[in-house]
């Protein structure tokens, strides 16, 4: 009895909160993840296709640099409006139609007759990639249990390590055998049949609890608590959390959110450039130190190699968020990144042995550092601007995006290889610094603890 009147006394978000891990969370979690993994696919293995394009259609070094700036400009884009859409409209809708515009442009990707129109491609698969990361993260955190949530979202991140590793493999398979243009449509139709599955998924009931619908938001709670076994929780009555009512992108910058919003954005805009800055030239790099010289495709296989060391970068974030906690874990990843990329930087030429070791360690911290950057962002804005702040904040990382590719080779021309690296290293403690000042730990509190929304209205 005593039970069942706690349970009353409580709003369904609280109950979401306290339900224990069940398979509705992991069917969440693999949906949701396998959409992520063929983001990074097609991301990650644009920079192993570039050099066939521009072999078919006689682009020139800028046409080139186009092409994959293309794709970041849709990010950008994509990420900036998909978040105030979901906001709007619901999580679940824009979360499956991202997946669906990215698999057409992708498919449009594999057919593009012209160097223009594979621009337009590029830009509408930018578009359904960088609106389907923020909003997907925002649904895993709004429906996972509290003492949980950290994870989850490191480990849907983690997909993106599988996305990076089948990357490689397609380049090492598929592109030698068929062609860039198959390379592309092997990650369209698969992303589109994800996109089909995931209209079982239910909508937020945080987000139906904002919009007033409270009855249809504890059903999907009494949904959650029955693949929990948690039959005697749905006696509960429908109890609904407090509603902010209508909010503006400028309350992103209120007294109450400012502080969190300008770490937000250093700290997206810092590991967005890095990462691009680096990974995207690293084969090029290893090239130029002379790792292809006595083994042509060396400097690929090492940097395949070495990516594999994200997964346990992945899984390592994920134990670490929920018992260090999010400011500790993502400050310690951060550091780990900025001193793998300096040691790369000043490895020797042909030295494989240390090559791989720091570039290894490089995948291992920044991967984890994504891993609890998405975990984190989510966190610090209500269930009213949580998509759109997360939008926002992943669109200023995507600013870097499109920055990052094109500074590193200036970096190198002035200042060499190691003292690249040596900037990149700065710029990473400089976003360590930040969070370490500006940021607030999440850890173990509600969404509804961390950031009221009687305080956003």
């Amino acid at each position: 009895m005593s039970r069942e009147l706690s349970a009353a006394a409580e709003t369904f978000v609280a109950r979401l909160d306290r339900v224990p891990l069940n398979r509705f969370h992991w069917r969440l979690l693999i949906v949701s993840g396998l959409g992520w993994m063929f983001d990074a696919m097609d991301v990650l293995m644009l920079g192993f296709l570039l050099v066939p394009i521009a072999s078919e259609f006689k682009l020139d070094p800028g046409q080139r640099g186009l092409i994959a700036s293309a794709t970041f400009v849709g990010m950008f884009l994509g990420a900036a409006v998909a978040g105030r859409l979901a906001d709007r409209y619901g999580r679940r809708g824009v979360f499956s139609v991202t997946l669906v515009i990215f698999s057409i442009g992708s498919a449009l990707s594999a057919l593009a007759p012209t160097f223009e129109t594979l621009i337009a491609a590029r830009i509408v698969a930018g578009l359904g990639l960088g609106g389907e990361l923020p909003v997907a993260a925002t649904l895993v955190s709004e429906l996972s249990p509290r003492s949980q949530r950290g994870r989850m979202i490191v480990l849907l991140e983690s997909f993106w390590a599988w996305g990076t590793i089948l990357a490689g493999v397609v380049a090492i398979s598929i592109l030698p055998a068929y062609g860039w243009r198959w390379a592309f449509a092997v990650g369209a139709l698969p992303a589109l049949y994800v996109a089909y599955l995931r209209r079982a998924l239910p909508e937020s009931p945080r987000y139906l609890a904002e919009r007033g619908l409270g009855p249809e938001a504890d059903a999907v709670v009494r949904r959650i608590e029955r693949a929990g076994g948690g039959a005697l929780l749905t006696l509960a009555p429908v109890i609904a959390p407090v509603r902010a009512g209508k909010t503006r992108l400028s309350d992103l910058l209120s007294r109450r959110y400012a502080k969190r919003t300008v770490m937000l954005w250093i700290l997206w805009f810092g590991v967005v450039l890095t990462y691009y800055g680096m990974f995207l030239w690293i084969p090029s790099l290893l090239v130029t130190r002379g790792f292809d010289d006595v083994r042509p495709g060396q400097a690929n296989m090492l940097f395949f190699l070495s990516t594999l060391a994200q997964v346990p970068g992945y899984f390592s974030a994920a134990w670490l968020v929920e018992r260090w906690g999010r400011k500790p874990t993502l400050v310690f990843y951060l550091i780990g990144t900025a001193v793998s990329a300096f040691m790369f930087g000043n490895v020797g030429p042909g030295e494989i042995a240390p090559v791989l070791l720091w570039l290894s360690l490089l995948s291992f911290f920044n991967l984890g550092a994504w891993g609890v950057l998405y975990s984190y962002t989510p966190e610090l804005y209500p269930t009213s601007m949580r998509a759109s702040g997360f939008g926002v904040a992943a669109a200023i990382g995507r600013i870097g995006g499109i920055v990052g590719p094109y500074l590193t080779p200036v970096l190198v021309t002035a200042f060499a290889i190691n003292g690249t690296f040596a900037l990149f290293m700065a710029t990473l403690l400089i976003t360590a610094a930040a969070v370490s000042v500006l940021g607030e730990e999440t850890r173990g509190r509600s969404l509804e603890e961390i950031a009221p929304e009687a305080e956003a209205a």
